[in-house]
């Protein structure tokens, strides 16, 4: 995701940061080339020409002109313009106290759900068909399954006919891949879409007999999910208006597809014309590599993102935090994202445990193993990297396949329990019994063993370093070629800086061992 953006904010900031001093000629053509930058991702044009006219006004400042360090002040502006562009910093609304009945409200303003209580929370999703929102009602309910809530996702797409199966299935899928939580209810009255047909009011009938049931079975949250159509139309907007008449949702969120670029905006923009949305869902946003939907949605609509979809799996939905995007597009990580998905996927008790083990230097290949597998579940071995700083820009020039990891683990799988405690013992006749037996190369059994003597002394050096200078190590290891970490081969830099084929490098090394 924003790759291309973020090369070219990187070009840019180098180019002013090997300047002693800059004059107004030097800011005008920088916000040149941002601009051109901005307007090739696909962001609004209106937000562009704000944005950019923004940062040239405060970069004009003596602040930056004067500075010895007038990059390092541009980048901070632009950050923040960026950050403010996307919603700004994150801020908690205050406790409203309940009046007359109503329940209280308390949520933060940019990311999430704003909750209600007593409950439930009724949370109504809306969006045109292709845009995810069926499978977008599976992961949301995922995330508050976590959170310690008590779901129900009611079927009220009746347009669709295998959207009421699909929602069914999903529930099932997140009941049994997310063990934390009360159960995640269902509700659908599939037995009367036959009596009930494609009409409008079917659909408001099954949303008002879903909150009921809500209500009844003391759910936190009800997730209602609304049918969809190929384009905004009166019957679309018809049928969720008088939804949001018959149940008065709290929530409303409009799920739009981040690839479609200015088509999700103009999407967002004509729902909240018509029905007063309370939020945004981006849904294959690790897909989009441009991100102007994501730069844009907030200025033309009004509205915040709450939720970006980032992948297939039900765990693939990320809270919006504007300024850990902001550090993403402009290189810099995005550490706090980084540790707690690992908190999600490791308990505090385990990490200590394999940090003590790590310092003994007594971690083993089962471990080794553990941890990649803990790595696949946090995500893309290339989202993972780009939240590290300074690695960003450069993932788009690794060269790493994900099934290397299926490959490491069948290597493991073929050592006996000895080897897998101490790798030392692995002599070339072991190698190579160890390559047959999972089907790959001795050089791979080799670049593997390699890999684990990298992180095992890795992970001596960082047991007595602060916070800070491990986030430098976790830096200058993913700066390394990460895929030799999983078992696979680095790639070799030709002439003109392109990486080599695998046959070269295999080629290279039979040469090597020849010499020998």
């Amino acid at each position: 995701m924003f790759g291309n953006l973020t090369d070219k904010f990187n070009d840019v900031f180098r180019k002013i940061s090997g300047r002693g001093k800059i004059s107004e000629a030097n800011i005008r053509e920088a916000m040149d080339e941002v601009k051109t930058a901005l307007l090739e991702a696909d962001v609004h044009y209106e937000v562009v020409e704000s944005f950019c006219e923004s940062v040239q006004a405060k970069s004009l400042g003596s602040d930056v002109l004067d500075s010895l360090k007038p990059g390092q002040q541009l980048i901070k502006i632009v950050h923040d313009e960026l950050v403010w562009l996307m919603g700004g910093k994150e801020e908690f609304a205050e406790d409203v106290s309940a009046v007359d009945g109503m329940p209280s409200l308390a949520a933060p303003t940019t990311g999430g759900i704003m909750f209600v209580d007593p409950g439930p929370t009724l949370v109504m999703m809306c969006g045109l068909q292709g845009a995810g929102k069926t499978t977008t009602c599976g992961k949301l309910a995922a995330v508050l399954k976590k959170q310690g809530k008590k779901v129900m996702l009611a079927a009220a797409d009746l347009q669709r006919p295998a959207a009421v199966h699909q929602l069914e299935v999903l529930v099932g899928q997140v009941n049994e891949e997310i063990e934390s939580g009360p159960e995640v209810l269902f509700y659908s009255e599939l037995d009367k879409v036959a009596e009930y047909g494609k009409a409008v009011g079917a659909a408001v009938t099954v949303c008002r007999h879903a909150a009921s049931e809500a209500k009844k079975t003391q759910c936190d949250v009800l997730i209602l999910d609304t049918a969809g159509r190929l384009h905004v139309n009166d019957d679309l907007m018809g049928e969720l208006r008088q939804i949001e008449k018959a149940v008065g949702p709290h929530q409303i969120m409009l799920v739009v597809d981040a690839m479609t670029g200015q088509d999700a905006v103009n999407s967002a923009k004509a729902f909240n014309e018509q029905l007063e949305l309370d939020g945004v869902i981006l849904t294959k946003f690790d897909s989009d590599t441009r991100g102007g939907a994501a730069l844009s949605v907030r200025q033309v609509t009004g509205k915040p993102i709450k939720y970006l979809g980032v992948g297939e799996h039900l765990d693939a939905l990320e809270t919006f935090h504007p300024e850990r995007i902001t550090s993403r597009i402009l290189g810099m990580g995005d550490v706090v994202s980084l540790v707690e998905k690992a908190q999600e996927q490791v308990s505090v008790e385990e990490a200590q445990a394999l940090q003590e083990k790590m310092a003994a230097g007594k971690m083993t290949m089962d471990d080794f193993l553990s941890q990649l597998r803990t790595m696949r579940k946090m995500g893309s071995m290339k989202s993972l990297l780009g939240m590290l700083p300074g690695i960003g820009n450069q993932i788009s020039k690794m060269d790493l396949d994900e099934r290397e990891i299926d490959r490491t683990e069948a290597i493991i799988h073929s050592m006996t329990r000895d080897e897998r405690k101490d790798v030392d013992l692995l002599d070339n006749s072991r190698r190579r019994r160890i390559s047959r037996g999972s089907g790959t190369e001795p050089t791979d059994v080799a670049q593997l063993v390699k890999g684990f003597g990298m992180v095992s002394q890795m992970g001596k050096q960082m047991s007595g370093m602060g916070m800070l200078s491990k986030m430098r190590a976790m830096s200058n290891m993913g700066q390394m070629d990460m895929s030799s970490l999983a078992g696979g081969h680095p790639p070799q830099l030709g002439s003109e800086g392109r990486p080599s084929t695998r046959s070269g490098f295999k080629k290279k090394f039979k040469q090597r061992k020849r010499r020998k």
